[in-house]
């Protein structure tokens, strides 16, 4: 298992922007990863340095047009390394670097696999998943919003709860799953509890999904928050799956609650 990438001055990142499902915000929209993986971006990137040596934050001044929690929003994003690292790299979100680390440290996407992300939007973790299981895999994804094409990757307009849509995305893949994803939130209301009910409904749902298209031995990865309640996915996800655990990326802002359920070797029909 190789180490995840230090976790960059002044903090980390965030996920693919506002969530999949909920719409991920993105990034630049054209381009693929990288072959290698890139440097874990610094300060250097966002901010620069004054003639003392010490770095420099953007400043966003706020517009009279603009309201003040837009403007936090901006500040952040203009002095996130992430996202100019993102955007240097031609990636569609700063949240690929969150599948990167996750992978880096539990090697779930393997070359030649058949991965499906739900809630693919804006396309950064297509992007990742492309990369990662080569010329060989298949990489799948669904969104109830349109995403631009991503060299490698399918991509469905619709939702993965219709009835249909197991049998789809199966046929698209060509068979059973390896890696089932799932970067999904549900949109925020700004009540920490109702909002993370609403993503965990979602999370829920991406499991049970989940055990319906993976392969023996598949992984399944997926977005929750902390302060829902994650007793009754992580009892099914323990019965379904040898290992499950509860990851933090670097990528992911320090002051995010959000965590990622990480499930390592799907039992089969016999787990559920």
């Amino acid at each position: 298992m190789s180490k995840p990438p230090k976790k960059p001055p002044g903090g980390g990142g965030a996920g693919k922007g506002a969530g999949k499902g909920g719409g991920k915000t993105g990034g630049k929209t054209g381009g693929g990863a990288t072959g290698a993986a890139p440097r874990v971006p610094g300060r250097q990137a966002a901010g620069g340095r004054g003639p003392s040596g010490r770095e420099l934050a953007k400043r966003v001044h706020t517009a009279r047009q603009r309201s003040h929690s837009s403007t936090l929003w901006l500040h952040r994003q203009l002095n996130d390394p992430y996202v100019a690292e993102a955007k240097r790299l031609g990636l569609r979100s700063r949240a690929a670097f969150k599948l990167q680390q996750l992978d880096d440290r539990f090697g779930f996407l393997g070359k030649g696999g058949r991965v499906l992300d739900l809630g693919c939007a804006p396309g950064g973790w297509l992007q990742i998943a492309v990369e990662r299981v080569g010329s060989k895999g298949r990489v799948v994804g669904i969104d109830l919003l349109p995403v631009d094409a991503v060299p490698g990757a399918t991509i469905l307009l619709g939702d993965f709860l219709a009835e249909a849509a197991p049998e789809q995305l199966k046929a698209a893949l060509g068979g059973p799953a390896d890696v089932v994803l799932s970067d999904m939130a549900a949109n925020t209301v700004g009540h920490a509890k109702t909002d993370s009910l609403r993503t965990m409904a979602l999370a829920e749902a991406a499991a049970a999904f989940a055990a319906e298209v993976l392969a023996p031995g598949g992984a399944f990865v997926c977005k929750v928050l902390q302060g829902g309640t994650e007793k009754t996915l992580l009892d099914t996800l323990k019965r379904q799956f040898a290992a499950v655990r509860h990851v933090k990326p670097a990528a992911s802002r320090a002051d995010s609650n959000e965590l990622y359920l990480v499930a390592l070797g799907f039992r089969g029909d016999g787990g559920a």
